[in-house]
């Protein structure tokens, strides 16, 4: 095959990933906590031997996490918390804990926060959170020390990942950090809030009609380099 025609497939798979990408942040535009995302191309050189020349395509398996500050919307819920800064919340999940800036969270029938998938929320030690809600108003502080009637109960934990590079995305709203997480500090709690998505709709749109331009701009190609081909082979046939 034709190194052009190489270079062309690879550059389209890379495309339809990107196309997938665009499409599932348009999808959780509504999502709290949702952190758009982005497919990162790379240049992969090969060496097809033989003393041809190298052959330069695309490589786009990398993905780029958007991690900046979504809108924040107020709720007025009593266990409802956004953060403003940067952070994640730690929660416990069957696939060991997991960072999430969704903040949405109900007391469990055992008095512990957990989220609407039922995965508890972690203080800044690392154990879950429990909340009597029958002993008076619960309010949270900035800095998140966790008050039932005036008195403390727990600190909500805000951390961040040990290698941002290395943060990746597991399912939803839900990141892993392979090599672990560290203290926030620099972050601020904020009850009554949730954060929404990060995802501008706008721009969006306008990336998804640039790939897919380009996308059939690649395939107008394959096509023309098809019928090219098989007009060589018809007539060295006869």
């Amino acid at each position: 095959m034709d190194n052009a025609i190489y270079a062309t497939l690879a550059r389209q798979s890379g495309l339809m990933r990107e196309m997938q990408s665009v499409a599932n942040n348009i999808a959780n535009v509504s999502t709290t906590g949702f952190r758009r995302e982005g497919v990162v191309f790379s240049e992969y050189v090969a060496d097809p031997g033989l003393g041809a020349e190298p052959l330069s395509m695309a490589y786009a398996h990398g993905r780029n996490i958007d991690l900046s500050q979504g809108p924040i919307d107020q709720t007025g819920g009593a266990f409802d918390f956004a953060i403003e800064g940067d952070g994640f919340f730690q929660i416990e999940t069957p696939e060991g804990n997991q960072l999430t800036r969704a903040g949405s969270f109900t007391p469990s029938a055992e008095g512990e926060l957990v989220t609407p998938d039922g995965f508890r929320l972690l203080d800044a030690g690392g154990a879950p959170i429990f909340v009597p809600t029958d002993q008076g108003p619960v309010a949270l502080a900035q800095d998140g020390t966790l008050s039932v009637a005036g008195a403390p109960v727990a600190q909500v934990g805000v951390f961040l990942p040990a290698e941002p590079t290395e943060l990746r995305h597991v399912a939803g709203t839900r990141f892993s950090a392979p090599s672990g997480v560290e203290p926030a500090e620099k972050a601020t709690l904020l009850q009554g809030f949730v954060e929404g998505s990060n995802v501008d709709p706008v721009s969006e749109i306008s990336r998804m009609i640039e790939v897919q331009r380009a996308y059939e701009l690649g395939q107008n190609f394959l096509d023309r380099e098809d019928e090219r081909i098989r007009g060589v082979i018809s007539t060295l046939g006869k």
